[in-house]
């Protein structure tokens, strides 16, 4: 892959990833079968992608990674069912903004679990999220539909950093894509008999979304982040992934007619450049060829 046809992949990848909230948005079933309906795309596109790309860039997981992968699983389907969830109650763009709080989650918690010393900018950059969130919240009531779905999103945000902290001391020489598979699989196999019962009345439309959240926002979006990164700096990427929750706000704004005010623009404004500063200026440059993590990035 060369530089420009990277530079591409990122971008639609980051447009998939932005996706997600729009199609569990169109999708009239619930959360829980959403994300079972996802995963189960999911584990059929991440194996053809597999075997399409046919190359293990990894050894063979042990019985402790595979442990680890299963709990990775469990956050990831926790993590999705917490997001659609959030989707549901507020709408794509609220929840989208809330989910964008994770990377100010991971900076607070690779600081305590891995002993790291947070820099000044990292700090700044947890300042500007919360400064964000708040201006986000429409208004401080646990009984208004937007304030509940902003918490749910930000669990979300939550769940994904303990994933993405988990993937990093877990993952270490695994095939990113294969491990992307089994924890796909692990949300599927947890999530199966509980969707069951509700399965046979799931309109036919709604298969559609589901397959489009399962192979292009998962599948496919994993499988171009991957390729990208052996070409593009892991810190270019990063900046890119900026724009994921901008796709999700316009195609909402778009399609769901979810105008967003003055206070959720100025507070998405400094979540997202938070995030884009931090990726930009924050960490230490990465090697163009570095291997990524299972999940180093949003699955959203």
């Amino acid at each position: 892959m060369q530089h420009r046809s990277a530079l591409l992949a990122i971008h639609l990848g980051a447009l998939m990833f932005g996706l997600s909230g729009v199609f569990g948005k169109l999708a009239d079933s619930g959360p829980l079968v959403i994300a079972c309906g996802r995963a189960l795309f999911a584990v059929v596109a991440l194996a053809l992608f597999a075997q399409l790309f046919g190359q293990s860039r990894g050894q063979r997981p042990g019985a402790r990674q595979l442990a680890l992968l299963a709990l990775g699983g469990v956050l990831l389907g926790s993590h999705w069912l917490t997001f659609f969830l959030a989707v549901k109650v507020s709408g794509v763009g609220i929840a989208t903004l809330g989910f964008a709080s994770f990377p100010a989650f991971t900076v607070l918690l690779e600081g305590l679990l891995f002993r790291e010393r947070t820099r000044a900018m990292e700090f700044a950059m947890v300042g500007l999220v919360s400064l964000g969130l708040v201006l986000v919240t429409p208004e401080f009531d646990l009984s208004s539909q937007a304030t509940s779905g902003l918490l749910w999103a930000i669990l979300s945000g939550l769940l994904f950093s303990l994933l993405s902290l988990l993937n990093r001391a877990s993952t270490r020489g695994l095939d990113p894509v294969q491990a992307a598979l089994c924890q796909n699989l692990t949300v599927f196999a947890c999530f199966l008999p509980l969707a069951w019962p509700q399965l046979p009345q799931v309109p036919a439309l709604d298969w559609l979304w589901l397959a489009m959240l399962g192979i292009f926002c998962t599948g496919l979006a994993h499988s171009l982040f991957v390729a990208s990164l052996r070409v593009l700096k892991a810190r270019t990427t990063a900046v890119i992934f900026a724009l994921e929750p901008v796709y999700g706000i316009a195609f909402a704004w778009w399609l769901f007619n979810e105008t967003p005010t003055l206070r959720m623009l100025v507070g998405g404004v400094l979540i997202i450049s938070a995030i884009f500063l931090s990726a930009r200026f924050g960490a230490p440059a990465d090697h163009p060829k570095q291997e990524p993590a299972a999940e180093p990035k949003p699955i959203n």
